[in-house]
Formats: C-alpha cells, sequence, structure tokens
C-alpha cells in the first residue's frame, strides 16, 4: 500500500502544477481541486506531515510524475493512426444521407442505426455524431445526445450546430445553466442564426425562475417547467413559442387585427362555418380560407414580422445536418 500511496502522492503533486500552471479555466480549476481533496482524503494523504532533517514528505518521490511518465514511454511504439479511405468515406456519406431520410419521416430508431454504420466506417467527420445526437434526441435519450455532441465538437470547435443541439438536449433535461452556457458558444459562432439566439433568451428566463424557486441554487434545477422541457413551450421541432409570446411586434399586431371589425367577422364565420358542419369537408374549406386570408392580412400588415416567423420555422434545430463535412452546416 505505500507505494500506491507514493504514486498517489506524485500524482496529486501533478494536479497541483496543473492547477497553478495558469493554462486552466476556472471550472476546470475548481474541479481539479475537488479532485485534489477527494484524493487526499481516501489515501489518508497529509502534506504537512514531513522527515525529520530534510523536510521531505515521506511519500515524496525524487523525479515529478511527468518526468517519470515521460522517460518511462519515450520508447513505447506508437498507436498507428487510423485512416479512412475514400471508398469508405464516400459509403459513410451515403449512409449519412439515408439517415437524413429516415429522419425526416420519423423513423428516428432506423436512423440511429444507420448513422452507427456511417460512424463505424468514417469515425472523424463530426456531422455524423452531431446527426446521431438529434436521432437520441427524438429517442429521448438526451445524455447520449449530448455526449455525441461533445464528439462532434471534438472533431470541430466551430460547429455551431453541435453546440445548439447540446444546449437542446440540456433543455429537455431541466438543466438550463448547461443550456444557455451552449447556446451562448453557438451564438458566438453563428450570431446571426435567430434560433439560437431565441432558444439562448428562452434558457436564461428558464434559468431566471429555476433560481427563484431555489434561492442559492446552482441553477440545473430538475423541475418540470413550461413545456415539458422543451424550449420555448413545447413546440414541436425546437420552435420557440417563448420567441412570439415575447415579441412585443407579434402581439401588438395580434392585438390590432382582433380589433378589426373585418377580423372579427372572418373569424365568427370561421366558427359557426366548422362548428355547423361538424369537421366535414366544408367545414375542413371554411377553416382553410380563412386561414389563407389570415395570412394574407398578416403578410400586408407586416412582411418583416413574418419573414421572422419563417425563418424561426426553418432554424430547426432537430433537423440532421446534411453537410458533407464539418463546415457545411447547411440542413
Amino acid at each position: 500500500m505505500s507505494e500506491v500511496r507514493r504514486l498517489v502522492y506524485s500524482f496529486i503533486q501533478f494536479l497541483g502544477d496543473q492547477f497553478s500552471s495558469g493554462i486552466l479555466t476556472p471550472d476546470a480549476k475548481e474541479s481539479l481541486e475537488v479532485a485534489i481533496q477527494c484524493l487526499e482524503s481516501a489515501y489518508g494523504i497529509d502534506h504537512s506531515t514531513t522527515e525529520a532533517g530534510n523536510g521531505r514528505n515521506p511519500l515524496a518521490v525524487s523525479r515529478p510524475l511527468l518526468e517519470i511518465f515521460t522517460s518511462a514511454v519515450q520508447n513505447e511504439p506508437k498507436q498507428p493512426v487510423k485512416t479512412t479511405s475514400e471508398e469508405d468515406r464516400q459509403q459513410a456519406e451515403q449512409l449519412k444521407n439515408e439517415g437524413n431520410e429516415l429522419m425526416k419521416i420519423e423513423k428516428f430508431q432506423e436512423a440511429l442505426q444507420i448513422y452507427n454504420k456511417a460512424i463505424s466506417l468514417d469515425d472523424n467527420n463530426a456531422v455524423f455524431y452531431c446527426n446521431r445526437a438529434a436521432a437520441y434526441s427524438k429517442l429521448n435519450d438526451h445524455v447520449a445526445a449530448i455526449n455525441d455532441c461533445k464528439k462532434a465538437i471534438a472533431l470541430d470547435p466551430s460547429y455551431s450546430k453541435a453546440y445548439g443541439r447540446m444546449g437542446l438536449a440540456h433543455s429537455n433535461l431541466n438543466q438550463h445553466k448547461e443550456a444557455k452556457e451552449c447556446y451562448e458558444k453557438a451564438v458566438n459562432l453563428d450570431p446571426e442564426n435567430d434560433s439560437y439566439l431565441s432558444n439562448l433568451r428562452v434558457a436564461e428566463e428558464k434559468l431566471r425562475e429555476t433560481n427563484l424557486r431555489s434561492p442559492g441554487g446552482s441553477g440545473t434545477g430538475t423541475g418540470p417547467g413550461l413545456g415539458g422541457g422543451m424550449p420555448g413551450g413545447g413546440m414541436p421541432g425546437g420552435f420557440d413559442l417563448g420567441y412570439l409570446l415575447n415579441n412585443p411586434a407579434l402581439m401588438n399586431m395580434a392585438t390590432q387585427m382582433m380589433s378589426d371589425p373585418n377580423m372579427q367577422q372572418m373569424m365568427n364565420t370561421m366558427l359557426s362555418g366548422t362548428s355547423s358542419q361538424q369537421g366535414g369537408g366544408a367545414g375542413f374549406e371554411a377553416l382553410l380560407q380563412a386561414g389563407q386570408q389570415l395570412a394574407a392580412q398578416m403578410q400586408a400588415t407586416n412582411p418583416n414580422l413574418v419573414e421572422q416567423l419563417r425563418q424561426q420555422m426553418n432554424n430547426n434545430p432537430d433537423q440532421p445536418d446534411s453537410g458533407e463535412s464539418p463546415n457545411n452546416q447547411g440542413l
């Protein structure tokens, strides 16, 4: 046991050197400090104990652990780097496209299996991991989705969609602090993406609500929250209801439209038509016609706002990425 404790002591010394190196983030330093305390407690390491005459800890060794390790492995053969043939790369790309098509028709389990095959052929493509994360999210395995997003980011740190998708997974787990951090990184990488911006606002609001419910808490509450954990109040496909309800231009336009006598007459006609037909063909046609008239009036009243809504609908964070490389992030 004494040799094990000496190894642990050397490892703690190494962690202490890393802590003081200045290369770690504040969060990483905090985690490192906790790890050191746990090791000291588990193995009974006391740094205050010294030997008489030399002032050294009896567990100390003559050389730093990193130096010992470097010397020990310098003659070790390096593991060969896996290379992907062009044939495997093309086949993996084809499998990814098949998976994307399965996602569109909501065959998420089948899509997951196809993405697995693509990754087995080419495990250096960030898009494959990010798309598999979308499949995991649709299957409500949000932890696996987060892990795949991390793999995608490790391959391409500038992959904004991976951060956005990871934020969505954290939101579905009601981990709003982590979701906010992910959306912030996504916005920094793609500041023109309205979906990231609106989801960031929702995550910030959720975090404020959590902090109000749990004073002094970490902001990663597990309460159900509005919308069952979905960003923006649970609209399908990541559509952000919060963005709509908090958009003053939209709410002002809705108020003006509903005070318009013509609009009131249109709504009365629509409701009376659908009620009298009890959902029949004529009632559906009346509803469709009223909806078309409503859309036309919205377009005439505020075309810029309609364009914003269209962009919000198109920026679906669950949509798999069809890009052939991490740098091609189009849908």
